[in-house]
């Protein structure tokens, strides 16, 4: 290599902070992709949409979450997973098209106060990178509580969502009904 075609002393740097960068990047994901509670999302059930030859199928999947937050609310979200080679494996990126759907289940109270926007439940859509989210917000005039479900990419978002809403009601003889106003931070 001549020294007019060897790599000068900046590109090299330039590259070393590229890759230094990206490993810092993959060290962080795990810990930003885990889920935003502790609780594990409750499989409802699943059905095939694409048959697939010694592999998995591709499936829609139906989860079931409660709110950490609110007691007597509860998500439905509705995610297709991949199969194949790449999803058998675990290393397929799955697509954005996620419904949701949350009900009020039981009386509504509120465990603690929250932001809007705050984080419900989050979990990670590929190997790096992509998560899903559901997040909460409440509409203080009308009492409702807003959930939205989205995925996010590092370098590219995806505007595909879906919401969701729970209009804070009596439940059984209960005549107080909590505002949610009263728990946004």
């Amino acid at each position: 290599m001549t020294v007019a075609n060897r790599p000068s002393r900046v590109s090299r740097l330039a590259n070393r902070a590229r890759c230094g960068a990206f490993l810092l990047a993959a060290l962080l994901v795990p810990a930003l992709s885990a889920p935003a509670s502790a609780q594990e999302p409750n499989l409802i059930f699943k059905k095939s949409t694409v048959w697939k030859f010694l592999t998995p199928d591709d499936k829609l999947a139906v989860y079931g979450i409660d709110d950490p937050v609110v007691e007597g609310v509860a998500c439905h979200y509705t995610t297709p997973e991949r199969g194949g080679l790449k999803g058998m494996v675990g290393v397929a990126e799955e697509t954005s098209d996620i419904s949701l759907a949350c009900r009020q289940v039981g009386p509504i109270s509120f465990k603690s106060k929250f932001e809007q926007g705050d984080v419900v439940f989050r979990e990670s859509r590929s190997f790096f990178f992509k998560r899903m989210q559901i997040v909460r917000g409440c509409d203080t005039k009308r009492n409702v509580l807003v959930y939205l479900v989205y995925s996010d990419k590092l370098i590219d978002g995806s505007p595909k969502n879906s919401t969701s809403t729970v209009p804070i009601m009596p439940w059984g003889g209960g005549a107080d009904v909590p505002k949610c106003a009263d728990f946004v931070k």
